[in-house]
């Protein structure tokens, strides 16, 4: 008897929910320090969430996101409500800054501004994209299969007339097309000065956005990519991809990093990318990169790649489905590049076509793409080798014009692209409007909606989330454990406290909103946020649904295994 009554006074102390107010320890800056994201409370923050959006890239609200700031801020709600995001890439383009030299329009710098408030204001991280894909729309003509975005017409005049050949993806106009390799290049070599106003457009850019916002809200500005998937378009006599980013990238990005500097983003990073195709699985796309022959980049940068499956999106080189740890070793290069270079990485795009003839695919590929974001193993061998920090990611993307675009590509009156993404025959949306208007999910809930430690008081030393979405790949050998969880989604968490005022703190999905949590620390639930809070050292918790399973043998199990290794 005395022990059935223990079992439920444990029982009861793993749901006890005490009020505390979780904002007073969000809005804080981040910063880069001991090769992770620290907030002014010493923690370790991981950001998640989506880029926004594609959108930006078309013409169709003239390089904006979304219509109008009332939509802007509808889509960060849906945002914040369907997927517990803290953090987005918030894409802009020189074409819109700039578009005629030596003039910035600072009406179109307004609508960004007003647009990334909407979810500034909402207490969502943001992070600028100077964004562009094949240089530049103002190279294709009018009756190409094929468009891009980035530079303005006056940077993209002079080249030869388009074309990409025999290409089966677009992506191959960054090989393939004449006029598109040539721009690129040019930009590289700063051809009439085309990088300097680049250069000179995206400083006025910062120095607009940090003026108009208040400072409240910058604070939650985090940093900067300074040009999305950097390529040479081609190389010189002797040139490797490896030499070319040490000869031509760094020295452009450590520009970029004084013109953050010179516009009061001293504070910020820059989270600069790589080559876009040193971590390309498709072997005739890759090249060697991240850069290898940098010195270390230090805590001012952050080392900011991409992932995509290019075999899995071709539907011929991978033909089944993605499995548990099929991402694993990339991350692991991602992690390891980070380290090398002496900072943390970000993912800031990722993702898996939702329609189309490849999109059976899509639950498992985001649901391996995010097991290699969180931990180092994959399911079948996390308990036995856990360690692992977390990385921060973005989904490519959230538009909730997905489906109900009106873009004239190319400025082609008779092509007017609704269906997608409305560029390049995409279909990447993690959201659209259905008819009444409501922003509605095109994958499965249980993928995006995760349980991640979005504030760690401490320092993470392993983590996993098992969603139960698609397939289970996580196999729990602790036996009361397994029987606690039974088939429910489950997460653990591991960390050395630092033993701080301010909560560590995990994003409770939809599925989780009352959780069933075993922990070394207190725990309460508030605004869909799991707090814990605990003096320093070692720290578990285990987050589940509610279970008849016997609580207090399977904290004893989790206790033992988190402190034997």
């Amino acid at each position: 008897m005395r022990r059935a009554v223990l079992l439920v006074v444990l029982f009861l102390l793993a749901l006890v929910v005490t009020p505390v107010r979780a904002e007073s320890f969000d809005g804080s800056e981040l910063r880069v320090s001991g090769g992770v994201f620290r907030d002014e409370h010493g923690r370790e923050v991981v950001l998640r969430g989506f880029n926004v959006s594609g959108t930006a890239k078309l013409a169709e609200y003239r390089g904006l996101p979304f219509a109008n700031t009332a939509d802007a801020r509808k889509s960060a709600q849906a945002m914040k409500q369907l997927t517990g995001a803290n953090a987005v890439r918030f894409l802009l383009t020189w074409a819109w800054i700039e578009p005629q030299r030596g003039q910035i329009d600072h009406a179109y710098l307004d609508g960004v501004t007003a647009q990334l408030r909407a979810f500034t204001g909402l207490g969502i991280r943001v992070y600028l994209d100077f964004h562009q894909d094949l240089y530049s729309r103002h190279l294709f003509n009018k009756d190409s299969w094929y468009t891009g975005d980035g530079a303005p017409a006056w940077a993209a005049s002079g080249y030869p007339k388009e074309s990409c050949g025999l290409c089966f993806h677009w992506g191959q106009n960054m090989k393939n097309n004449n006029a598109v390799t040539a721009a690129t290049y040019d930009f590289w070599h700063n051809r009439n000065g085309v990088q300097d106003s680049f250069v000179n457009a995206a400083g006025e850019a910062l120095e607009h956005v940090r003026e108009a916002l208040p400072a409240n809200e910058f604070k939650l500005v985090v940093g900067v990519d300074p040009l999305n998937e950097p390529y040479a378009g081609k190389y010189d006599a002797g040139q490797t991809s490896q030499t070319w980013e040490r000869d031509l990238l760094m020295p452009f990005y450590h520009r970029f990093r004084a013109e953050m500097d010179e516009a009061g983003w001293t504070a910020k990073p820059a989270f600069v990318e790589p080559l876009v195709f040193w971590n390309q699985n498709v072997d005739f796309f890759a090249e060697p990169g991240g850069l290898a022959l940098v010195p270390a980049l230090g805590e001012r940068f952050v080392f900011n790649a991409h992932f995509y499956d290019g075999k899995a999106q071709s539907g011929l080189l991978m033909p089944g489905k993605a499995a548990d740890g099929q991402y694993t070793q990339a991350f692991g290069t991602i992690r390891d590049r980070a380290r090398a270079l002496g900072t943390t990485a970000i993912v800031s795009e990722f993702g898996h076509p939702v329609s189309g003839f490849t999109s059976d695919k899509t639950p498992s590929v985001l649901k391996a793409i995010y097991q290699g974001l969180d931990s180092t193993a994959p399911g079948a061998r996390w308990w036995s080798a856990p360690r692992g920090s977390v990385i921060s990611g973005s989904q490519w993307h959230w538009d909730t014009n997905y489906g109900r675009h009106r873009e004239l590509m190319n400025d082609d009156p008779g092509k007017v692209k609704t269906d997608g993404d409305a560029m390049n025959d995409e279909h990447f949306s993690a959201v659209k409007l259905d008819a009444a208007g409501n922003a509605v999910l095109n994958v499965d809930r249980a993928i995006v909606d995760r349980v991640y430690p979005q504030a760690v008081a401490g320092t993470t030393l392993a983590f996993t989330y098992e969603d139960r979405a698609y397939q289970t790949w996580q196999q729990i050998p602790l036996p009361a454990v397994r029987t606690l969880v039974g088939s429910a989604p489950f997460a653990v968490l591991v960390w050395d406290s630092s033993g701080g005022s301010a909560p560590t703190e995990l994003h409770l999905p939809e599925s989780l909103r009352s959780p069933l949590v075993v922990s070394s620390a207190s725990s309460s639930v508030e605004g869909g946020k799991l707090l814990l809070r605990s003096g320093q050292g070692r720290q578990f918790a285990l987050v589940t649904a509610p279970s008849a399973g016997n609580v207090a043998a399977a904290e004893a199990e989790i206790r033992q295994w988190s402190v034997s290794w």
